[in-house]
């Protein structure tokens, strides 16, 4: 039966009222009696004579230690540890005070406060393609939907913790603010093509510089644009573009072959014939000259022989035709008729020769008003010299 019921034993108030009154305890008196308790354990005389002294002295003890146990949680408190790759930045009142590296440190706790800061780790950037903070306009009006990733880690945790309220933050607006500026410097087809490279190079040049302005402690390590094209809508139409434009330069190259191979096989040919032609140039120049040479020298021999020479030219000349032809003139002594014998022709049947019959030969011994046979000979070789 609880204590508090009718009949209930009143030796079991919690309160301490044992009396008959039935009430509540009185608060003051319960507040007076957990007073003289917490006294008594500190210290506090309370009590008669002796009982009281011999509390005080424990109390005192008691205090010392609880002094002595909170010292040391203090001190061990202030311990701390600063991982390789991390540097710990020390306040005293809120200042700043010093920089601790990597180990174990210690600071008084309530005078002063820690804040560890990676200045090891790569941190990045990332602008994706599609977002309104992508889309950024050329130098040749052309829209350029970009994704790039710009890469850092902090040098100078001191200006990364107190020069910026966000310099991560900070760092984004730079980003997009040096990228959008050189891209309005440039074309599209320089993005997407061969000046990809140096668009990245001067970039991270570009970020560097505002980061410095604004004292963020950050270090670029690497910009790296992975994707520069149109805007989605409007791919499907620039691929068509830029096929036209690989089939205008395939068409190039293959007229270049073209003519790269039919240009070396005209030249030769060209060659060939100028030098054919200056060949004929000396063959016939020689000849002139050697036929002149020769004329020159049967006219000194004709000049010193006349008959002589004029005799021995028309042997010669007889000799040449003769030699070329395979016809057979026979001088038949006292006889009336020059038989011309085509010795190398055939008849129908192959019966042999089919000899012709000529007129007869004027005889050289009759005179007929216009000379000798040798007198007219003379003068028709003498025209023809001339």
């Amino acid at each position: 039966m609880a204590w508090n019921e009718p009949g209930g034993s009143k030796d079991r108030d919690p309160w301490g009222n044992r009396g008959g009154n039935d009430g509540p305890p009185d608060l003051d008196e319960v507040l007076k009696k957990f007073q003289d308790k917490l006294t008594g354990l500190f210290g506090g005389k309370g009590g008669k004579g002796g009982k009281g002294s011999r509390r005080g002295s424990g109390s005192s003890f008691g205090f010392g230690l609880i002094a002595a146990v909170a010292l040391v949680i203090w001190f061990l408190s202030g311990i701390y540890i600063v991982n390789e790759g991390k540097q710990g930045v020390v306040l005293q009142f809120g200042a700043f005070s010093s920089i601790s590296d990597p180990g174990f440190h210690w600071y008084p706790r309530f005078i002063q406060t820690v804040d560890v800061v990676d200045v090891a780790n790569i941190r990045s950037v990332h602008i994706g393609q599609g977002t309104s903070e992508a889309l950024m306009l050329t130098k040749d009006q052309n829209i350029v939907d970009m994704e790039f990733v710009v890469q850092y880690h902090v040098q100078d945790a001191v200006k990364f913790l107190f020069a910026a309220r966000d310099p991560e933050k900070s760092l984004q607006h730079a980003t997009q603010s040096a990228v959008r500026e050189l891209a309005g410097n440039h074309t599209l087809d320089y993005l997407r093509g061969e000046g990809r490279s140096e668009f990245a190079l001067l970039a991270q040049k570009r970020i560097q510089n505002i980061v410095d302005v604004y004292d963020t402690g950050f270090l670029l390590t690497s910009f790296n644009l992975q994707v520069a094209q149109p805007p989605r809508e409007v791919i499907p139409a620039y691929n068509d573009v830029l096929a036209a434009g690989e089939d205008r330069n395939r068409y190039i190259n293959e007229a270049i072959a073209y003519r790269n191979d039919i240009l070396p096989k005209a030249q030769g040919q060209q060659q060939r014939m100028i030098e054919e032609a200056e060949g004929y140039k000396q063959e016939v120049i020689a000849r002139a000259t050697g036929q002149a040479d020769r004329f020159l020298k049967v006219l000194s021999e004709y000049e010193k022989a006349p008959k002589v020479t004029r005799q021995r030219m028309y042997i010669e000349t007889m000799e040449s035709i003769l030699a070329n032809t395979d016809k057979v003139v026979i001088d038949v002594e006292k006889g009336n008729n020059m038989l011309y014998l085509p010795l190398g022709q055939t008849g129908a049947a192959g019966a042999g020769p089919n000899p012709l019959t000529l007129p007869p030969p004027v005889n050289p011994a009759q005179s007929d008003g216009g000379g000798s046979f040798d007198s007219r000979r003379d003068r028709q070789r003498s025209r023809e010299v001339r």
